[in-house]
């Protein structure tokens, strides 16, 4: 894969975010992150450019030493893991330590709690208890499936690994945000290796600086073939790069 245009191009006025993905199952392999491409999907809809990501083990200082770096460099930042009711669930400690705040069980959080299990008839143990710690400061995210909540220290928004509860924390912060253009998209394949389009796409993403240029290759049964995705935030503008891109690439264009 290659991409064309200056990093960033597509959507210079829209904000920047991170993600950081956290726990020890993630780097082992035992389990696959689906966290990253919701939120990137959701994202570019709502002007939001995910511009970094990261993934970090199971460690206070591995993970406060990330959210104080991604806070600082991008308007918002997203986690997911690591807020569960098992020792190793230590998000909550970690972000408090970036920001410096105390963090204790909080009322509003124990009474969400406590309303949840009340109607399960489970009992809200010790270690469930431990997902009410949230550190001074924060905001509560709503977890319409389980009852324990995320929160919003800063510009950092922390959430549930769980892909269902991430997506429903996700959907209620999103609305809050400050947004920019939704990020657009058109795609074009030719029956060409990358290497026979890659001087006249370039040529063509110099003439469309405002635009990325990203190029996609494949190869099967059928011989070499490469998928060439246009992203911006102008329609008029990936119109017009796509009539050239036609037109200049013409030669099996599929």
């Amino acid at each position: 894969m290659t991409q064309t245009g200056p990093a960033g191009s597509t959507d210079t006025a829209n904000p920047t975010a991170a993600m950081l993905v956290i726990g020890d199952e993630i780097l082992s392999g035992r389990t696959r992150d689906a966290n990253m491409h919701h939120l990137a999907g959701e994202l570019a809809k709502h002007g939001i450019t995910l511009a970094e990501a990261r993934f970090v083990t199971d460690e206070t200082g591995a993970i406060a030493t990330a959210v104080r770096a991604l806070s600082e460099a991008h308007a918002y930042v997203f986690t997911s893991g690591g807020i569960g009711p098992t020792h190793d669930d230590i998000t909550a400690d970690a972000v408090a330590q970036a920001f410096g705040a105390s963090i204790d069980v909080r009322d509003d959080a124990r009474a969400l709690l406590a309303a949840h299990y009340a109607t399960t008839g489970i009992e809200l143990n010790a270690a469930r208890l431990r997902m009410a710690r949230i550190p001074d400061g924060a905001t509560l995210i709503e977890n319409p499936i389980s009852a324990a909540p995320g929160f919003t220290l800063g510009n950092v928004h922390v959430m549930a690994g769980v892909p269902s509860i991430f997506r429903a924390m996700l959907a209620g912060v999103l609305p809050h945000l400050v947004q920019g253009a939704p990020l657009l998209s058109q795609s074009l394949t030719f029956e060409r290796a990358e290497g026979e389009i890659a001087g006249p796409l370039g040529a063509l993403a110099a003439q469309f600086p405002d635009l990325s240029f990203g190029s996609y290759p494949m190869h099967d049964q059928r011989g070499y073939r490469v998928n060439v995705v246009v992203r911006g935030t102008d329609v008029a503008r990936l119109d017009a790069a796509m009539v050239r891109l036609a037109a200049d690439l013409s030669v099996g264009a599929s």
